[in-house]
Parts: structure tokens; sequence; C-alpha cells
């Protein structure tokens, strides 16, 4: 897996002071978006130990109130294992201290859920570790620059927890 950049204290991408990861590949390529470089699977640099370590110490500060997943999209086959990886790591060392963001271009009762077309054998293992989901891809028609960690207002904040816990998906938040 690729990535394109690491931002400490990004305040953009989930609530409070976060760490972010966009990732590289994405087959989704919203007219609109606004990083078509990482659509590209090999664009950045190849993520490795190094960068596992500098994610999971980038969280260490109590202020950090979490790590947030961007891209590219991170549910792209090619991303999931090593994102699970990095997921299950983050809860290993700060357990629910930190708070898990994920932005998808996919929807998740159609594509991330058993039988959807980006389900593989770690999406269930990813899915557990996330707290926030939004999804749904990016609508240059639906834009609005009034919404809170969204940029198109089909896209929405998903409760994974509650989601999970009861099998039918739970918005989070005024949507």
């Amino acid at each position: 897996m690729y990535y394109s950049v690491i931002k400490e204290y990004d305040i953009a991408n989930g609530p409070g002071c976060r760490t972010t990861l966009f990732v590289s590949g994405c087959r989704n390529h919203c007219r609109g978006c606004f990083q078509p470089e990482t659509w590209d699977f090999t664009y950045g640099q190849p993520y490795d130990e190094k960068t596992q370590r500098v994610l999971l110490d980038s969280l260490e500060e109590d202020y950090v109130a979490g790590l947030t997943l961007l891209g590219g999209d991170p549910f792209e086959e090619e991303n999931q294992a090593v994102l699970t990886g990095l997921l299950e790591a983050v809860r290993e060392r700060y357990g629910q201290r930190k708070s898990i963001w994920a932005y998808t271009g996919y929807l998740y009762e159609k594509d991330l859920c058993k039988g959807g077309r980006k389900h593989t054998d770690v999406t269930d293992r990813m899915l557990r570790c996330i707290d926030v989901l939004v999804d749904g891809p990016f609508i240059e028609e639906k834009k609005d620059i009034s919404l809170q960690f969204r940029g198109s207002s089909n896209q929405r904040i998903l409760d994974m927890k509650q989601t999970l816990e009861t099998g039918c998906v739970h918005l989070k938040g005024a949507q």
C-alpha cells in the first residue's frame, strides 16, 4: 500500500486535533475530487513499519483525539489488510481513548457488508475498529461547504459501533 501524506494536528477531518492518513488508490474517481492524485495506487510513498510507528507515536499526546483515514479510499481491496493492521495496533495501544474515523466513497450496506463488492476477508475486522464511517461518493452537484466533516449532502456520518451492534445503519448526530 502507498500513502500520499500524513497530517498531524488536523482539525478538518473529524472532531478535535487528529492525525490523518491519506492513502493512495481509488476507483471512484468522483468529479470534483479534492485529491485526484490519490486515485493512483502507487502515488506517494510506500507504507512500511516505520510509517506505522510514526502514526502510532503521533497519537501519544492527550490532546490528539484520534486517527482519521482518507484517500484515495481506505476500503479499496489493496488497502484493507494494511489498514486493518494499523487500526488493530491503535486499539491495542490506546483502547477506546482515541477515536478512529474513516472516509469512503463506497456505501456501507451496499459495498462493505458481507457480499458487497468491497468486502474482503478483513473488512469486518476493519469496521469493528472504526468509531465513525463517513460513506458515499462525493457528488459535485451536492457539494455543500456548510456541512461539517463531509463534502456533499449525500454523504452520511455513521456511528459504526451502534450500526454493527444493531445490524441497522445508525447516523451520528444531525445530518
